[in-house]
């Protein structure tokens, strides 16, 4: 019995659920239904003519679990169908992803210019790294600055990099402006869609040139395994594989089969998340211990009618100030029984943390308040648990401030 192919060739004419649970599968000669798993390292040939033909790139097949898996080719077509893309490549990681496009379009000499509201593993990259060890002039400017983006364009600049929303306070960057922007500049526009998921915004409709992701958030669902992927056109995507071939940061097999099970149910998970974070926002907007909350879905939050506009949903993730600082916040933290207090998010189970001494501590106390890291800001990724008892685990906490 001969392979199968899946049946879903041209994506496009099919709605965007059928995308997430039929596109990028090819049956063995077993017939399986649910998708192969594929775990090897490496394939076998039927002579040394053929070997070298696939190798050399005369013909297009597997080579070397690094850079060609079916599992991992599976996970690669159903993502770029559902962010609307040619072509993905899948990475060991988010942080992968966002140094692999950098070297695969960066050159020493080169300018890029960054939202400084991003995660802090995504600022040191390009403070610590790029910048110091690899010759990449780097300028930070507000997210929702248009203003500000143009004032850092330099004739060497080659790259807008951010994430909308931004991580933690949920800030929307006018993605279709920024297009233009960085067109009219000669730069690519590189997006990490984390928050939002495919499910939610797809960057690449409103003119970006590529999705970043941290697979292992909401793809996943369920905080199981570390992967990222990058999205977008064949001819940008394709030196992304070139870095994947040489230097490695590959996804494995088993977790690309993970996430693919994770895009199978994103919609539903989405909407969701989208539901119970709006219940909790609200209830912490009327909290009388609570300071600010920043969630795009509110109406006062400064993003509000752009999310509206260009997501399909608000996210997950709602984070808020109370008065104290640290001191209070942790407090907050601490009484909690049901959420979990980690660094990760995307997950069906509900996560605290403080973004100041955990995601973004690294940063200096001056990144930090540039990006509106305060010592009482506290970050709730909310998950599918009752909504009431998520509300019950944080007025633990905010009753004793």
């Amino acid at each position: 019995m001969d392979k199968a192919e899946c049946k879903l060739h041209s994506s496009n004419e099919w709605d965007w659920e059928t995308r997430a649970v039929r596109v990028g599968q090819s049956r063995s000669m077993e017939m399986e239904h649910s998708e192969a798993l594929y775990l090897t390292s490496s394939f076998c040939y039927q002579s040394a003519s053929e070997a070298a033909a696939y190798f050399s790139g005369e013909r297009e097949g597997n080579v070397y679990s690094r850079y060609t898996n079916p599992t991992v080719r599976t996970f690669q077509e159903r993502l770029a169908a559902l962010e609307g893309g040619e072509a993905c490549v899948a990475t060991a990681s988010g942080m992968a992803a966002i140094f692999s496009i950098c070297m695969a379009h960066l050159s020493p000499g080169d300018h890029v210019v960054v939202s400084r509201s991003l995660f802090g593993s995504s600022i040191g990259l390009f403070e610590n790294y790029l910048k110091p060890k690899m010759g990449i002039d780097v300028s930070f400017v507000p997210l929702t600055d248009l203003n500000a983006w143009e004032m850092a364009c330099q004739a060497s600049t080659r790259m807008f990099f951010l994430e909308s929303p931004s991580n933690p306070l949920n800030e929307v960057a006018d993605i279709g402006a920024l297009a233009r922007l960085a067109k009219d500049k000669g730069a690519l526009l590189a997006i990490d869609n984390c928050f939002c998921t495919p499910a939610l915004q797809r960057p690449l409709s409103l003119g970006a040139d590529l999705v970043v992701h941290s697979a292992t958030k909401f793809i996943d669902g369920q905080g199981r395994c570390l992967g990222g992927a990058v999205v977008g056109a064949k001819e940008l995507v394709d030196p992304v594989v070139n870095v994947l071939r040489t230097l490695g940061p590959a996804m494995s097999p088993f977790n690309a089969w993970v996430f693919i099970k994770g895009l199978e149910t994103l919609k539903i998970r989405m909407q969701a998340h989208c539901s119970h974070a709006m219940a909790l926002a609200k209830w912490l907007n009327d909290h009388p211990k609570v300071k600010q909350v920043h969630y795009a879905g509110l109406p006062h939050h400064p993003s509000h009618k752009l999310a509206s506009l260009q997501q399909e949903g608000f996210g997950s993730v709602v984070a808020f100030e109370v008065e104290g600082g640290r001191e209070s916040a942790w407090k907050v933290i601490d009484q909690t029984q049901v959420l979990s207090i980690t660094g990760n998010l995307g997950d069906a189970k509900t996560t605290i943390t403080h973004p100041a001494t955990t995601t973004h501590g690294r940063l200096t106390d001056a990144d930090k308040t540039a990006a509106g890291i305060t010592e009482g800001l506290i970050r709730v990724a909310v998950g599918l648990e009752s909504i009431e008892d998520i509300i019950r685990d944080l007025e633990t906490g905010l009753s004793l401030l």
